[in-house]
């Protein structure tokens, strides 16, 4: 039974967390999502990995507003999430933080594409490149969203995980 809560409480303090720090004002394109999809991968049972950061997403685009260009954006935090999958069987420091930098280049790609595709600039080659090139601007706050809130994600989690394993030893269990 305590297990059952603490395999609960987690994600859902997750949630609640990203999704105050999506809601509250913050720089353009410097959110928790991103960090939040890889932090998933990495921690979460396959059945939150996935579907945590696209259910902080929904919650908060109810608050924020939806738009035409969601399921691009939420393809880029579910294919997130699968490299943060990855990382969990090659988890250090520098597969962290280039999955952080990979996820954002991942994106900038995929959202700026659905951009495109959605007519919001001609669809012409000439149209695909600037859209691309009027997103420049924006993907350096997703780089450091995504670089600040992996290393607060992942920082945090492996210091409270060290000082509770010393604490309680064979004791806690991530599911």
């Amino acid at each position: 039974m305590k297990n059952t809560i603490i395999n609960l409480i987690t994600p859902l303090s997750i949630i609640l967390f990203a999704v105050l720090l999506r809601i509250l004002p913050h720089p353009a394109n410097f959110a928790p999502i991103g960090a939040l999809a890889l932090f998933g991968g990495v921690y979460l049972s396959k059945k939150y990995a996935l579907v945590l950061p696209l259910l902080v997403m929904l919650i908060s685009d109810f608050f924020i507003g939806f738009h035409n260009t969601m399921i691009f954006v939420y393809i880029s935090f579910l294919l997130t999430g699968l490299i943060g999958m990855w990382v969990r069987k090659n988890k250090d420091v520098k597969n962290i933080f280039l999955a952080s930098i990979f996820s954002s280049i991942l994106f900038f790609i995929v959202t700026n594409f659905g951009v495109w595709a959605m007519g919001w600039y001609p669809k012409t080659l000439s149209g695909l490149i600037e859209t691309y090139v009027l997103a420049i601007p924006f993907f350096r706050n997703t780089a450091l969203g995504d670089l600040f809130y992996t290393g607060v994600f992942f920082g945090s989690f492996e210091v409270i995980l060290r000082l509770t394993t010393r604490a309680y030893p064979n004791k806690i269990s991530i599911k």
